[in-house]
C-alpha cells in the first residue's frame, strides 16, 4: 500500500510543481521582461545610419568578416516608422499576404507587415508589422551584397547606396522587381528580387566585371535586429537566434548570444535566422553551398544589436565575366503547413523546426496533424480538440479499462482493507502483508488507478505545446465568449463575469490569482466529480490531497489557455462516464452523490 501512496503521491506532486513553475515562475518572469522593455522603448535613442564599412582584415581560409554596423559618432532621437519609411524611395511590395517596400537605399527589405493577421481578434485591427527600416523605433530587416576579399580595392554597394530601380515599379506575386547600381569603375551590379503568394523572397545578386582587371568578392546576407525585443518570457518557447546546420537545429535566446557575443558556423544544408513566437525571418542560402555563417550580438552605442548572417564562397570575376549568388529569406507567419510544404519543394532541411515543438516533437507534431485534419472537417478547432479527446480515449480504452477495473475491485474490497488496517495496526509489516496477499487474492493491480493520471500528464502538455506555439491557435475562436483558444478564457468570477466595472487581474500581489472564468470553474467541477467517483484513500494526507486538487487545480488553469481547459473538462467528463460504466459493470457500487453528501456533511460539522 505504500509504493501505491508514493506513486500517487509523486504523480500528483510532479504534475503540481510543472504547473506551478509556469504559474509562479514564467508569468512574474514574462511582467518583469514587459517592465524591462517598457524601459528600453522610453529611451528613445537609436543609433544613426550606419555607413558602408572599410573592407575587412581577411579569416582564416581567406574569407572577409560579413559588414557589420559601424559605430556612429551620436545617438540621434529615432523617427517614427512612418516617417523614415517616407524619408527614403522605395519600391512597393503588394501581394496577397504581404504589404510593405523595398529601400532603394541600401536595397534592403526592411519594410514588411503581415496583412492576414491582425494584433487582436478584432478584424479591424492592425496588421502584424514584422520588418522595420533602421531609424525608426524596432529595426528589423534583411540586407544581401557583396564584401571584397583581401587586397581588393573595389568599389562596392553598400547600406548608405542608393540603387537604381528598373522595370516594374512594385514587387508582386509573378512580378519580380529588378535594382542596378554602377561603381563608375567597371563593376555593375544589378539585383533581381521576386516573391511568392505568401512569405518566401528570392534574391539574385550579379556583378558583371567591365573593368580590366579581376576582381575577388565574398556574396553575404545577413538578417539585422536592434534592441532586444520584448520576448514571452515562458521556459516552453524559444525566441531569438535560430538554426539548422548540418541537419542539427541550434537555437540561442537573445541572453545567450549577447554572453557568448559570437557564434560561428562552417556548415552545409543549413538555414538560419532570427525567430519570434509566430513569425520568423530566416534566410536560406543553396543547401549544399558551404559557408561561414554567425550569430552575432554587438553594442553600438546604447543600442544592442543581433545578427544573423553568412558568407557564401568566394567569387573570382575576370574581366568580361559575370558572377552571381542566389539566396532565399523566409518572412512571415509560422504556418505549420505552409513550412512543411517550403521544407518538401524547397528541399530545405528541417525546416519545420522553425515551429518550437519541443523535445516532445514525436507527440507535438502528430497531436497538431490530427487537430488540424479535424479542423478542415469541422471549420473550428474548439471542436477539433473535443474530437481528438475521444479519439485519444478510443486509442487508450483498453488500458483505462483495466485501471477502472482494478479500482472497482479496489472498492469492493474495501471493507476487507478496512479490516485488515484495524486487525494489524499496531504492526504495519503484517499489515502490508495481508493486504500484499487480498491484491493477490483478488487480481488486483493497487497502482493501475494512477495509470489515467500517467496518461493523460504527456497528452495534456502536448496540447499546452500546440496551443501555445502553432499560430493556427491564434484568435481561432470557439462558442460563445471564447474568441481565441490560445487565450485564457475572458470571464472572471471575481467581477461577477463582467457585470461589475473592474478587472480583478489589475490589483496588485493578488491580481493573478483572481483569473477564475467559467470553463475553468467548469474544470474544477468535473474534476470534482471524477474524484469523486474513485475510492477514498485511506491515509488522510493522501485524501486530503485528492480532496484539495480539483479546487488547485482550477485556479493553475485559469490562467492557461481555453483550448486546454476545455480539452481538459471535456477528457473529465468523458472519464467521468466511462468510469462509471465500467465500475458498475464490475459490480462496483457508484457511490458518487453519497460521496458528495458527506463530504459537504463534513464540513458543515466541522
Amino acid at each position: 500500500m505504500n509504493d501505491q501512496k508514493n506513486t500517487i503521491l509523486a504523480v500528483v506532486l510532479s504534475a503540481l510543481v510543472l504547473i506551478s513553475w509556469q504559474y509562479f515562475v514564467g508569468m512574474p518572469q514574462m511582467e518583469k521582461q514587459k517592465q524591462e522593455q517598457a524601459q528600453k522603448q522610453a529611451q528613445v535613442t537609436l543609433p544613426a545610419q550606419p555607413g558602408q564599412p572599410a573592407p575587412a582584415a581577411a579569416q582564416p581560409g581567406g574569407a572577409p568578416v560579413i559588414p557589420g554596423q559601424a559605430a556612429p559618432p551620436a545617438a540621434v532621437i529615432a523617427a517614427t516608422r512612418a516617417a523614415t519609411i517616407s524619408a527614403t524611395p522605395r519600391i512597393r511590395i503588394d501581394t496577397p499576404s504581404l504589404n510593405g517596400s523595398i529601400a532603394l537605399k541600401g536595397g534592403r527589405i526592411d519594410d514588411l507587415s503581415l496583412v492576414k493577421y491582425r494584433e487582436t481578434v478584432d478584424p479591424k485591427s492592425p496588421a502584424i508589422v514584422l520588418l522595420s527600416p533602421s531609424g525608426s523605433p524596432e529595426p528589423f530587416y534583411a540586407e544581401f551584397g557583396w564584401v571584397a576579399a583581401t587586397g581588393t580595392t573595389a568599389k562596392l554597394p553598400g547600406p548608405d547606396t542608393v540603387w537604381t530601380q528598373a522595370g516594374s515599379n512594385a514587387l508582386g506575386v509573378g512580378q519580380p522587381v529588378k535594382l542596378t547600381y554602377n561603381n563608375g569603375d567597371g563593376l555593375e551590379f544589378a539585383r533581381t528580387i521576386s516573391v511568392d503568394d505568401k512569405y518566401l523572397f528570392t534574391v539574385k545578386d550579379e556583378v558583371a566585371n567591365k573593368s580590366a582587371a579581376a576582381v575577388s568578392l565574398y556574396p553575404y546576407a545577413l538578417i539585422s535586429r536592434h534592441g532586444t525585443p520584448q520576448v514571452q518570457g515562458y521556459y516552453i518557447l524559444h525566441e531569438g537566434m535560430i538554426g539548422v546546420l548540418d541537419d542539427k537545429l541550434q537555437e540561442d535566446t537573445y541572453k545567450n548570444i549577447e554572453d557568448k557575443k559570437k557564434i560561428e558556423f562552417t556548415k552545409s544544408n543549413y538555414w538560419l535566422g532570427i525567430t519570434d513566437k509566430y513569425w520568423a525571418a530566416t534566410l536560406i542560402p543553396p543547401q549544399n553551398a558551404a559557408i561561414k555563417a554567425e550569430f552575432l550580438s554587438t553594442l553600438t552605442g546604447a543600442q544592442r544589436i543581433y545578427q544573423a548572417d553568412y558568407l557564401l564562397e568566394q567569387r573570382n570575376v575576370a574581366p568580361g565575366a559575370t558572377a552571381t549568388a542566389d539566396t532565399r529569406l523566409f518572412a512571415g507567419a509560422k504556418e505549420v503547413n505552409l513550412i512543411s510544404q517550403y521544407e518538401k519543394e524547397q528541399n530545405i532541411s528541417r525546416f519545420d523546426l522553425m515551429i518550437d515543438w519541443g523535445w516532445f516533437y514525436f507527440i507535438t507534431k502528430p497531436m497538431f496533424i490530427v487537430m488540424d485534419y479535424f479542423f478542415r472537417l469541422t471549420g473550428n478547432f474548439g471542436i477539433a480538440i473535443l474530437l481528438v479527446t475521444v479519439l485519444i480515449k478510443i486509442v487508450f480504452f483498453p488500458l483505462a479499462n483495466k485501471s477502472y477495473a482494478s479500482m472497482a475491485k479496489m472498492k469492493a474490497v474495501q471493507p476487507q482493507m478496512t479490516e485488515i488496517r484495524e486487525r494489524f495496526a499496531d504492526d504495519k509489516a503484517k499489515q502490508q502483508a495481508a493486504l500484499m496477499e487480498l491484491y493477490k487474492q483478488e487480481k488486483i493491480n493497487p497502482i493501475a488507478g494512477c495509470l489515467p493520471i500517467l496518461i493523460q500528464i504527456p497528452v495534456f502538455f502536448a496540447l499546452y505545446k500546440v496551443l501555445f506555439v502553432t499560430i493556427e491557435m491564434r484568435h481561432a475562436p470557439f462558442f460563445g465568449w471564447i474568441h481565441d483558444l490560445a487565450a485564457p478564457d475572458p470571464t472572471n468570477l471575481f467581477n461577477l463575469f463582467g457585470l461589475l466595472p473592474f478587472d480583478p487581474t489589475a490589483l496588485p500581489v493578488f491580481g493573478h490569482f483572481l483569473a477564475l472564468g467559467v470553463w475553468p470553474l467548469i474544470m474544477g467541477v468535473t474534476m470534482f466529480v471524477q474524484m469523486k467517483l474513485n475510492p477514498s484513500p485511506p491515509d488522510p494526507t493522501q485524501k486530503m490531497i485528492f480532496d484539495w486538487m480539483p479546487l488547485i487545480f482550477t485556479f493553475m488553469l485559469a490562467t492557461f489557455p481555453a483550448g486546454l481547459v476545455i480539452y481538459w473538462a471535456w477528457n473529465n467528463t468523458l472519464s467521468v462516464i466511462q468510469q462509471s460504466v465500467i465500475m458498475r459493470k464490475h459490480g462496483a457500487k457508484i457511490e458518487l452523490f453519497d460521496n458528495i453528501k458527506s463530504l459537504f456533511a463534513k464540513k458543515k460539522s466541522d
